[in-house]
């Protein structure tokens, strides 16, 4: 089973797994485009599973709805649930505080409780995030690049592992209820014993991205770029670091956990050094891709909670489970974004 089904993540896993022959349940009822609108919209690429797997079911569940969600795991008895679903954006949390610990934190509980209930064989993966870092990954020493700020220390070259403390920091409160469900997560497995995998993902990213401006930084990047409009920079000179992942190496990390899970274990998911990238860096890149000029604008004001340079960690990750690495390149990742953007304007009728 695969919540969040329609989005980035959800939608590379259950493709990868129908092709591997196994039946898939997806569950998304796009409230992605609840949060951000019509450009947030994912029933385009419901439409897109639909037409290209064999084995892949939908059910329109809203994740809040307890009777449904047990209902469903009464009738059907799951080898592995992939949690995927949520509130993504720091901006939007603050908004919606209500909404975002419901879907995030609350509806997280509801699916733990029914596979303990229901399918206590199964391993259980939770999509959590960096944000549950907070601020600390702020206070490394840091130093100042021309097109990037990078850590100081040679000790932290490989970026920030999963003993980064989770409290006693700012998060925004889409960093704290994922904090909550990340816990949960963890207890589950440590307390009763669940094949639970928690994986902190950096950037997430990947064709089948709907990127927002509060959510999907490359691919945003991608949109403004091919539609001509205006990005914004928020702070740090365009100098924030983030690492990369493509959708395919992150659902590969879960099925090397599916064959050989640990209860409660948690797993920094990322792009490392390799697959990092500053705003500044970003924009450069796209701009040589593309062959067009990407306008710009700078608010002196960074988003709360955000990170000046995140690079995640992958030792403990590889260390456990050494038959995956990554896959993807940021080159290969951009170029693959680009063309599918380019495909999704042309069947659009937009130039």
């Amino acid at each position: 089973m695969i919540t969040g089904s329609s989005g980035l993540i959800g939608s590379e896993a259950a493709e990868y797994f129908d092709r591997q022959g196994h039946t898939v349940t997806g569950i998304d009822n796009n409230m992605r485009r609840v949060f951000f609108g019509p450009s947030g919209d994912t029933a385009w690429n419901l439409r897109r599973l639909q037409r290209s797997t064999k084995r892949f079911t939908y059910a329109d569940i809203d994740l809040r709805d307890r009777a449904r969600i047990f209902d469903l795991f009464t009738q059907e008895r799951f080898d592995v649930v992939v949690h995927c679903a949520g509130q993504p954006s720091h901006d939007k949390a603050g908004e919606i505080p209500l909404l975002d610990f419901e879907v995030n934190a609350v509806a997280t509980v509801y699916l733990l409780e029914a596979t303990r209930q229901h399918s206590p064989e199964a391993a259980f993966i939770l999509m959590s995030t960096n944000k549950v870092y907070g601020d600390a990954p702020n206070e490394k020493p840091l130093e100042e690049l021309p097109t990037r700020y990078d850590y100081a220390e040679p000790a932290d070259v490989d970026g920030i592992d999963e003993t980064c403390r989770i409290d006693r920091t700012l998060h925004s409160l889409f960093g704290a209820s994922k904090v909550a469900a990340d816990i949960y997560a963890q207890e589950y497995g440590r307390y009763f014993g669940l094949n639970v995998g928690v994986f902190r993902g950096g950037c997430l990213t990947g064709p089948q991205h709907s990127g927002v401006e509060l959510h999907g930084f490359l691919s945003y990047l991608v949109k403004v770029a091919l539609s001509g409009g205006t990005y914004t920079i928020f702070g740090y000179k365009g100098k924030q670091v983030r690492d990369n992942i493509h959708s395919y190496d992150a659902v590969r990390a879960f099925e090397e956990f599916a064959r050989s899970p640990r209860p409660g274990e948690v797993y920094n998911l990322g792009g490392g050094r390799e697959n990092s990238i500053s705003l500044l860096e970003a924009i450069a890149l796209v701009e040589q891709m593309t062959g067009r000029k990407i306008a710009q604008e700078y608010c002196g004001q960074p988003r709360r909670g955000d990170h000046i340079c995140y690079i995640s960690n992958l030792r403990k990750l590889k260390s456990h489970y050494p038959a995956w690495n990554l896959t993807r390149d940021l080159p290969s990742i951009l170029e693959e974004m680009v063309a599918a953007e380019e495909r999704q304007r042309h069947s659009a009728g937009v130039v």
